[in-house]
């Protein structure tokens, strides 16, 4: 599992960790690491032209000092100073020991568009807002050229510990980041500046706390949570989904619904709707029922809300039950907040940002931009686990602690009916007996991996994603 800290902890844990190191051993750990990380994606290092953007600080020193360790391997080596007067002096006299040159920003534009690795220690992990009117050209200038970008610890300008890019901002090819994962670099808008990134171990393992401020799964944490039936395992001991989804006019979101939940471990799948003969039809081994969510049979948990158009009366009949549920799509503006405030079984709503941001009663362009803020809003607003879907995909719990993030999202995902299959697919791991966040955490792994091995740089439909599903388990588990 990947995790991330906020910068308030990782800077505690950096001044336990320096009190019991050699003065400068932390900033040459990092110089170390960032070093050797520009030196694998140039290639070749010899007669490389490398210009290192410096700010003032430790992440300046960070990049000098990394600058001074090229430029005695033969790279030609030229720092762009912002603020000469603030400049690390240590890592600017190494720089200068190993024959490196130093520049005004005025100038620099022109090194910029020759070079072969563009190096961003503008701004530390402490910093706030865009970046400065004098650093946004340079960043534009990197941009602009052919030159990789590597940022040092994050990109300069993005918001470390929220993901949100308030103004101009690097956009890097990596990102070298030290000690631990920070949770801009895992959540966009930040991510998409961040590129690849490397963490670099310097020590802080053993003083950081257990609690992160985020977790990312991967691939052994997934497989620890899904379900595998025993021999003692009959349909209804591996938990049986209700689906209460569709309507006269989306009755294919019923279809997706059920075909999310048939491959997502449960025992059995009912459904209560009006698309019954579609579902039938597509899906012989689904239990249909036309009576209502009440009167459907034993389920241990419900998913509400795919393609049910204006119908609140099977969102009122599903809240009111005492098993996990399910809220998506129709479903989640439809459900009243007090009902689900006041469900005491766990309760999972699935909203895309445009949902969330009516939920919240704010524009979809603000939930975009603060992904992490909002889910947790929603989370504490409805007293339910929220799965905020979208480019990084979170799962917030009511009562705080760690947000997951999904790594495994791709573009590809992005498209109609995709959303109804993870429903599907969430709901049957709500049966099984997971809790909301491993049920929304897992789905939303798995369903990326689906998405990625459906499309596979061709365009595919949500037919697919879920016809993909099998292969996504199978991946996970081998």
């Amino acid at each position: 599992m990947r995790t991330a800290y906020s910068v308030e902890t990782v800077r505690a844990a950096e001044r336990e960790l320096m009190a019991r190191l050699p003065d400068g051993a932390l900033m040459q750990r990092a110089a170390a690491g960032l070093a050797a990380a520009c030196a694998d994606l140039l290639g070749r290092v010899y007669g490389s032209r490398v210009v290192v953007l410096v700010g003032s600080g430790d992440n300046g020193g960070d990049a000098l000092y990394a600058g001074a360790r090229l430029a005695r391997r033969g790279a030609g080596v030229t720092a762009v100073l912002l603020a000469p007067e603030r400049a690390h002096a240590g890592g600017l006299a190494a720089l200068r020991r190993a024959g490196g040159t130093t520049v005004r920003p005025e100038d620099a534009e022109p090194l910029i568009e020759r070079a072969d690795l563009v190096v961003d220690g503008i701004v530390g992990i402490g910093g706030q807002g865009g970046l400065r009117p004098d650093a946004a050209p340079l960043a534009a200038a990197a941009e602009r050229s052919r030159a990789a970008v590597v940022a040092v610890d994050l990109p300069s300008g993005v918001d470390v510990d929220t993901g949100e890019v308030r103004g101009a901002a690097v956009r890097a090819d990596l990102t070298v980041t030290f000690g631990t994962h920070k949770p801009g670099l895992l959540i966009d808008p930040a991510r998409a500046h961040a590129g690849s990134v490397r963490l670099v171990d310097i020590g802080l393992g053993d003083v950081l706390p257990d609690e992160p401020e985020l977790e990312a799964l991967q691939h052994a944490d997934v497989a620890c949570l899904l379900p595998v039936p025993t021999g003692e395992s009959d349909k209804y001991r591996r938990g049986v989904v209700g689906i209460a989804a569709g309507s006269a006019r989306y009755p294919g979101a019923a279809v997706l619904a059920v075909s999310g939940a048939l491959r997502g471990g449960a025992g059995a799948v009912r459904y209560v709707g009006p698309a019954g003969d579609a579902v039938i039809a597509r899906f012989p081994e689904t239990l249909v029922s036309d009576r209502g969510p009440r009167h459907a049979g034993r389920v241990q948990a419900w998913v509400v809300g795919p393609g049910a158009g204006d119908d609140a009366s099977a969102v009122g009949e599903v809240l009111s039950a005492d098993v996990p549920v399910l809220i998506d799509a129709d479903g989640l503006r439809l459900a009243d907040v007090g009902a689900v405030r006041a469900r005491t079984a766990p309760t999972l709503m699935t909203p895309h940002a445009g949902e969330a941001a009516a939920l919240l009663g704010v524009a979809r362009e603000e939930v975009e931009g603060a992904r992490l803020a909002s889910a947790r809003e929603l989370a504490a607003r409805y007293d339910a686990t929220v799965l905020l879907k979208g480019s990084t995909t979170l799962v917030a719990d009511p009562g705080g602690g760690p947000v997951r993030v999904n790594p495994t999202g791709t573009s590809w995902l992005a498209t109609a009916g995709s959303g109804d299959v993870l429903s599907g697919l969430a709901g049957s791991l709500l049966a099984s007996g997971l809790s909301a966040s491993d049920a929304g955490s897992a789905a939303a792994y798995l369903h990326g991996l689906a998405g990625r091995f459906a499309a596979n740089g061709a365009p595919a439909g949500a037919h697919d994603v879920a016809e993909a599903l099998p292969r996504a388990w199978r991946d996970v588990c081998r």
